[in-house]
């Protein structure tokens, strides 16, 4: 289901990107774009062109936001925990070390009482 979901998401962003992109520039960055329709008359003018790519591009959002609601709500965001909170803990106890078997006392070394004379 998220597998899906996001392959339709994908295909909204990529949709919307490309119907962003055809739409005509009404701004007048250096004279480039803008203008009038050019003399084009015929089923899709420049107006009508304008209004259905602004309508198209309306739907995608709306759709784009929705898919994205959508994954963020079934990824489990309600029970998400901070990165701290997800690592692992250390082990506090560390394993005992292997001590002598108690019939055997460790041998302590043995210190003369009196100075060795030559």
């Amino acid at each position: 289901m998220v597998t899906t979901l996001l392959v339709i998401h994908l295909i909204i962003a990529v949709a919307l990107v490309a119907v962003v992109l055809l739409q005509r520039s009404e701004g007048g960055a250096l004279g480039i774009g803008g203008g009038g329709g050019g003399g084009m008359s015929g089923f899709l003018t420049g107006r009508s062109t304008a209004n259905l790519l602004t309508r198209t591009t309306a739907i995608l959002a709306a759709l784009f936001i929705l898919t994205s609601l959508t994954l963020a709500k079934l990824s489990g965001g309600s029970a998400s925990r901070s990165l701290f909170e997800q690592a692992p803990l250390p082990q506090t106890t560390a394993p005992a070390p292997e001590s002598a078997p108690p019939s055997e006392a460790p041998e302590t070394p043995q210190t003369p009482s009196a100075p060795l004379a030559r």
